[in-house]
């Protein structure tokens, strides 16, 4: 399959969009990508993905794969023999899977929550939260990676706690990740930003800060 073929339908800076990045990073496959503004939705991104009509779209020999979770499996398993990421194991590739949509469906839309609530809103969104961030805590063990001793499947996943997790802190003004609290889950950060695909595509933190200050209400409000 002709890797020149390869495009992705995305927005600027979205840690979702931005996984799917890390994938074709990771596996070396050489893509286009264009930029979608989800409030002036443009003729490809429709045509590409008219039941959700949202990015991130991945195309493929103009075949167009959506969803990001989806995606990534695509990328496993059209480019397997590079740097695989889910395990071979049918039971460890369903345990991958469930703990994949608990971060999409449970764990995101509970930090999302955290932030921006305010009050008594917040310190009970917090508790919610953090429980839910203790349950990831327990995934690592003793790994450096969530999928084990090298970044995989779920590092991909829940790539957007390292990425978003920071900056949210500094421009909301409320803590998430501490090291006291969630000594494994910060250092399992560090290493996974680390990454030179994850690294590189990351964007400036000064700018991610002042793009998320100016969009502060509709992040927080």
């Amino acid at each position: 399959m002709e890797m020149e073929k390869v495009k992705l339908l995305g927005t600027w800076p979205s840690p979702i969009v931005k996984r799917v990045v890390w994938a074709l990073k990771l596996k070396g496959i050489e893509y286009e990508i264009t930029y979608e503004d989800h409030a002036n939705k443009s003729p490809q991104l429709l045509k590409y993905n008219p039941v959700y009509k949202k990015a991130p779209v991945l195309v493929h020999n103009e075949i167009p794969i959506c969803d990001s979770l989806v995606i990534l499996e695509y990328i496993d398993e059209t480019w397997k023999d590079v740097s695989p990421f889910l395990p071979q194991d049918p039971l460890l590739r369903a345990n991958e899977r469930f703990w994949a949509k608990y971060g999409d469906e449970q764990v995101l839309p509970a930090v999302y929550g955290y932030f921006r609530k305010q009050g008594k809103d917040q310190e009970e969104a917090r508790e919610t939260t953090l429980a839910h961030l203790k349950r990831v805590e327990q995934l690592l063990n003793e790994n450096n990676f969530l999928s084990g001793e090298r970044v995989g499947f779920l590092d991909l996943a829940f790539g957007w706690l390292a990425d978003y997790s920071r900056p949210l802190e500094v421009v909301s003004g409320v803590k998430l990740l501490d090291e006291d609290s969630f000594p494994k889950l910060c250092a399992w950060r560090d290493r996974f930003l680390e990454i030179p695909a994850v690294h590189e595509s990351w964007p400036d933190q000064e700018t991610l800060i002042a793009r998320f200050q100016k969009s502060k209400q509709t992040l927080f409000g």
